[in-house]
């Protein structure tokens, strides 16, 4: 993989402009690691438990991508999750997932994707502190690219996408995913044991980029997880919230994001939290 790109060097904050550099190396670095994944996948290290596992192609992704991003953009941040962390000048933190659904990627199924998003400070919007105003999700697996930049609204593919609406849980069709400590497991397993008999029918997919995505062009309802880091939700966020998704937090004083986040029609997202959290 190359260290660098031809992308040219983007307008400070143009939310339209970013999220074109971030669709362009998104889909640059997910063609590569599905060259990768042909050639076979070797398992690098592992983070939170020997479950969670993180591959070469995922260090190499990340690399490509910090030196495109620093290509176009060299006084910006970036945040990534295989170790990246850099302080920049100009407002914008890059926040960037290489292979998000990791294991997927393991194992050759087809959801894994590349998330990229730009951020900016935002106290009151996520509880990392940042907000995107431009991102992309790439899937090399079923071609698909999602863009969305704010007030821009949100594609695939280049045409427009908007969520279901659907406001009615019992007929909500829900996805979550689970974390890889056997305490965050237990407390994601009583939260799927509250929703299930509520619910039309859970997915858990593997990828919350992707499943953000899905829900943003209508293939899921409603969304929710705990224990989310940034570079998972980034992009996907944004993407959801400009097809139309309202996004919350564990409750009404904590914004969304690690310490739970719940996406899907706004008159659907608060009764899909009490079920979830069952008065926690």
């Amino acid at each position: 993989m190359s260290d660098s790109t031809d992308a040219p060097a983007t307008p400070a904050h143009d939310p339209q402009a970013l999220a074109g550099l971030a669709a362009e190396i998104a889909q640059q670095a997910a063609t590569r690691i599905l060259e990768l994944r042909a050639q076979g996948v070797a398992v690098a290290a592992s983070k939170s438990s020997a479950v969670d596992i993180v591959t070469a192609a995922d260090q190499e992704s990340e690399r490509f991508i910090v030196a495109a991003i620093q290509a176009a953009r060299p006084d910006d941040g970036i945040l990534g999750e295989e170790g990246t962390g850099i302080t920049g000048t100009s407002g914008i933190t890059w926040v960037i997932d290489p292979i998000d659904g990791t294991v997927n990627y393991l194992y050759d199924l087809p959801a894994y994707a590349v998330s990229i998003a730009a951020t900016v400070t935002d106290a009151a919007a996520f509880a990392d502190g940042r907000r995107a105003i431009a991102g992309a999700v790439c899937n090399p697996r079923t071609d698909e690219l999602f863009v969305a930049w704010q007030g821009g609204g949100a594609t695939r593919n280049g045409e427009p996408i908007t969520i279901t609406g659907q406001e009615d849980l019992a007929v909500s069709l829900v996805a979550t995913g689970f974390g890889y400590t056997v305490e965050r497991r237990i407390e994601q397993a009583a939260m799927v044991s509250r929703l299930l008999p509520k619910a039309r029918d859970i997915r858990r997919i593997g990828s919350a980029a992707y499943d953000l995505c899905l829900l943003a062009a209508g293939r899921l309802d409603a969304y929710f997880e705990r224990g989310l880091q940034p570079w998972d939700y980034a992009a996907g966020v944004l993407i959801a919230r400009e097809a139309g998704a309202r996004l919350l937090g564990r409750d009404d004083a904590t914004p969304p994001g690690e310490p739970f986040l719940v996406a899907g029609a706004p008159n659907l997202v608060a009764e899909l939290r009490d079920v979830v959290l069952g008065g926690e």
